[in-house]
């Protein structure tokens, strides 16, 4: 047989015969990682350790020390909350169990199931786990398998689709459980060491709609019970810190399903942070040299098909008929941005030229899949567009990158880069995507920047810088992109003069520095826990009279505070009552009035931190306001 090429983590080369297994790989490297070996990664995808390796690969050899193990140990824990299923309710139809990033699920047909119900199949799956079953692969013919699946159409489907072509396929099986799948597994249902089923959920099978609904049961596992213990409590914290609930409490903002699923509608006090949101942006924008567009909410399809939106996108846009044309809520600003720039004659000496917009736009997600701000139908990018020449690349894309940074460390969010590369449904030819790629790449590499990629993952037009950011439960989210786009100039024919005279080509830079206001917001709610920082919060202080009497001082001190929104509580309450109203509302500030400090011409401070300082002059604490919102201090500081 023929060799290949191994390339391991180290850089080192291994030539091996191909159709040689990961585990023999393993082995090839030393005998002792062979015995340990789990899995691989093969050029980025998680394999079972029995894939066979035919061509030159990149090839990571995962143990139980290895991050990888976990994504393992939760396929394993599917199979076995899908064993304990079919212990109690041998009715069941099984679809797909895959492992995520925080446990694992399985769909299944023919069953409803209630919280007793997982309390017991839960029981069941801890006595699998104590029976320490040996997980084994199989082998079996497509036609055995059919015959195994006679009555289970999804399975059925799986071995006409993913597994097409294959034969044999490959099952794994744990004491009386059999399951069509690729792996890869742990070698024993003992090496769980937690395990929990969290909820359900209704799911469609393959996500479209227009099939069968299906019970979805979440669930997650970890190789020690301490973990496990850990991710529930993180789990009870993140329930409390839900931007859903936060939003009520607060009076942020509702979603109405008579107004229409995943169209978020902003109240006052969410408005207020919104705006906040969208004037520090602009600042940044403006003081970068960009100049403000808008672009309207709907545009012929003629638009979006000189775009590629409408043959890469056209399943997630909303379109609709006027006067038998076809017109489509935008999914994008960017057509619209480029259009502006064509309407113009551009001189080398003009570029760059930057564009920004908070532009609403609209994507048609699946229902099942709407929840809260995190994703919806409507939503508003902070958009910029620059068109610039090539030998500026560099020199914006570091710019944008240094104020992305700049907005994280505002709000005190840490961030991590990802390049992400060519999807398999994209336009352009190699040699566009193989430069834009190559330039990301040199301003990350060149910057001395850590940075993970994503094969796969860009933009259906070019590749792109993703910033994911980690909040305060040590969750990771998508925001700001960065966005290399040789593609879309050519569609348009967008041009500008060089120092020739003769027509060039512009670059265009797509880049977000928040991302969406509405994921950003839904983050900054969870991060903070509704207490946000000063210059952020919707109300910043509230001004609490002792008595009735104190009334018409507290409207006095709340007019020297005039810019800051400020309130006075007029309730005949307790000041305990209304301390605890402050605390609940999330304020930053409260002041206390009462005949003293009428008499003294102060204020009483307190902070939500239940600091609290009297005696204070109305202007030392203004001019302590003024530093707190103008510097964007992340926590109340009038106290420290």
């Amino acid at each position: 047989m023929s060799d290949v090429v191994v390339t391991l983590p180290d850089g080192s080369e291994l030539h091996v015969e191909s159709g040689s297994t990961v585990e023999d790989v393993a082995h090839e490297i030393g005998p002792g990682l062979g015995r340990d070996t789990i899995a691989g990664v093969v050029d980025g995808d998680l394999v079972a350790a029995a894939e066979p390796i035919e061509e030159d690969s990149r090839l990571e050899i995962v143990t139980d020390q290895s991050d990888e193990y976990l994504d393992v140990l939760r396929h394993s824990a599917a199979h076995v909350f899908a064993q304990a299923l079919g212990r109690l309710h041998p009715e069941a139809q099984l679809t797909i169990g895959p492992w995520t990033d925080d446990g694992f699920y399985y769909d299944i047909a023919n069953v409803d199931l209630d919280e007793d119900d997982l309390s017991d199949i839960e029981g069941e799956a801890e006595s699998i786990i104590d029976e320490d079953l040996p997980i084994e692969r199989v082998e079996r013919s497509r036609e055995e398998a059919f015959e195994m699946y006679e009555d289970n159409p999804f399975k059925r489907d799986i071995l006409e689709t993913e597994a097409a072509g294959e034969d044999p396929v490959s099952f794994y099986e744990q004491g009386e459980f059999s399951d069509l799948c690729q792996g890869p597994h742990v070698e024993s249902t003992g090496e769980i060491g937690g395990f929990a089923l969290l909820e359900t959920s209704a799911a469609y099978w393959r996500g479209e709609e227009e099939n069968e609904t299906l019970t979805r049961v979440y669930g997650t596992a970890f190789p020690t019970q301490d973990g496990l213990e850990e991710f529930l409590d993180r789990r009870e914290e993140a329930k409390e810190r839900d931007h859903r609930k936060i939003g009520r409490e607060m009076d942020l903002f509702s979603v109405d399903e008579t107004t229409g699923p995943g169209l978020p509608l902003y109240h006052p006090n969410g408005k207020r942070v919104l705006d906040e949101l969208s004037g520090y942006a602009r600042s940044l924008n403006l003081d970068a040299g960009y100049e403000p567009v808008e672009t309207p909410h709907l545009f012929r399809t003629e638009l979006w098909k000189q775009s590629g939106h409408y043959e890469n996108y056209v399943d997630d846009m909303f379109l609709l008929n006027v006067d038998d044309e076809e017109y489509g809520l935008k999914p994008m600003n960017c057509p619209g941005h480029a259009t502006i720039f064509d309407g113009h004659s551009w001189s080398y000496r003009d570029l760059p030229v930057r564009y920004f917009e908070d532009g609403k736009v609209y994507r048609k997600e699946q229902h099942g899949e709407l929840s809260g701000l995190s994703r919806t139908w409507s939503f508003t990018i902070d958009d910029g567009h620059l068109f610039v020449r090539p030998d500026q690349i560099a020199s914006e894309i570091r710019t944008i990158m240094n104020t992305v940074f700049e907005v994280m460390d505002t709000v005190g969010l840490d961030t991590e880069l990802v390049l992400a590369t060519r999807p398999e449904k994209s336009v352009g030819s190699d040699a566009l995507w193989e430069q834009a790629e190559s330039q990301l790449r040199t301003v990350l590499d060149d910057g001395g920047y850590d940075y993970d990629v994503e094969e796969g993952d860009g933009a259906f037009y070019g590749p792109k810088i993703d910033f994911a950011f980690e909040d305060a439960l040590g969750r990771v989210w998508d925001g700001p992109t960065v966005q290399l786009d040789f593609n879309m100039p050519e569609r348009f024919d967008l041009s500008y003069v060089g120092e020739d005279n003769d027509e060039h080509r512009p670059v265009m830079i797509h880049r977000a520095l928040y991302g969406s206001y509405e994921r950003f917001f839904m983050v900054l709610i969870e991060h903070f826990n509704g207490n946000f920082p000063l210059w952020l919060a919707p109300e910043q202080v509230r001004i609490l009279p002792v008595s009735d009497d104190n009334i018409d001082y507290a409207e006095a001190v709340a007019a020297d505070l005039d810019g800051f929104r400020t309130e006075v509580e007029t309730r005949s309450w307790t000041v305990g009552r209304k301390i605890r109203a402050g605390h609940d509302d999330r304020l930053p500030y409260m002041l206390v009035v009462g005949d003293t400090e009428e008499s003294e011409g102060t204020v009483s401070v307190r902070d939500r931190a239940e600091r609290e300082r009297d005696g204070v002059a109305v202007e030392e604490f203004r001019d302590h306001l003024e530093r707190e919102r103008d510097e964007k201090t992340v926590a109340p500081a009038f106290l420290d």
